[in-house]
């Protein structure tokens, strides 16, 4: 566990209360989870997990799978955080239904280490070879984590700052820059 997550983690807790990070956490856990459960069922194996402050990194030995069994790994944790968030919502549990929502729309953005980037990656890759994914992968998170990051400070200036999109910010900018020096691609989903 990094020091940033244990951080955030008291931070959140202390200004939001312990009741509303139980809920985000079991987002977390249900997420990594979907992964874990269809690296398994495609004949993957979990070689280790890191927590940060973008969350849990799950370390995998993924390189014997397909593209496209690979990319079904990748986008199993959103799918899990989608399908509870959509029943949660039915049931009219609209904290742990946004919860898990927003989870899923956060990690299906095309910036590496996040979901939505590895996604980008393997579907170009196998489509058009693992030089192209990483050029096209690397190109799009930047731009986008670039964006997001410039958004993100917009929107703290313009509203009288929510500093919890701080945290955002600073790890969009970090993943923005490491693609613009060609950062080495990651083993994590």
């Amino acid at each position: 566990m990094s020091g940033g997550f244990l951080l955030l983690t008291a931070w959140f807790a202390l200004v939001n209360g312990w009741r509303l990070l139980a809920v985000i956490l079991s987002a977390a856990l249900l997420h990594e989870t979907g992964h874990l459960l269809a690296l398994y069922l495609l004949g993957g194996r979990a070689a280790g997990v890191r927590i940060t402050v973008f969350g849990a990194e799950l370390r995998t030995d993924a390189a014997h799978l397909s593209y496209p069994a690979e990319l079904a790994v990748t986008l199993a944790g959103p799918a899990a955080n989608l399908a509870c968030g959509l029943l949660l919502a039915r049931l009219g549990a609209w904290t742990a239904a946004g919860a898990h929502l927003s989870l899923c729309a956060f990690n299906l953005l095309p910036v590496r280490p996040l979901d939505g980037g590895h996604a980008l990656e393997l579907l170009v890759s196998w489509l058009a070879g693992p030089e192209a994914g990483e050029r096209i992968a690397r190109r799009t998170g930047a731009a986008a984590a670039l964006a997001l990051c410039l958004g993100a400070v917009w929107l703290m200036v313009r509203t009288g700052g929510s500093l919890w999109l701080l945290p955002a910010a600073a790890g969009l900018l970090t993943s923005a820059a490491r693609e613009f020096s060609h950062g080495k691609r990651t083993d994590f989903l």
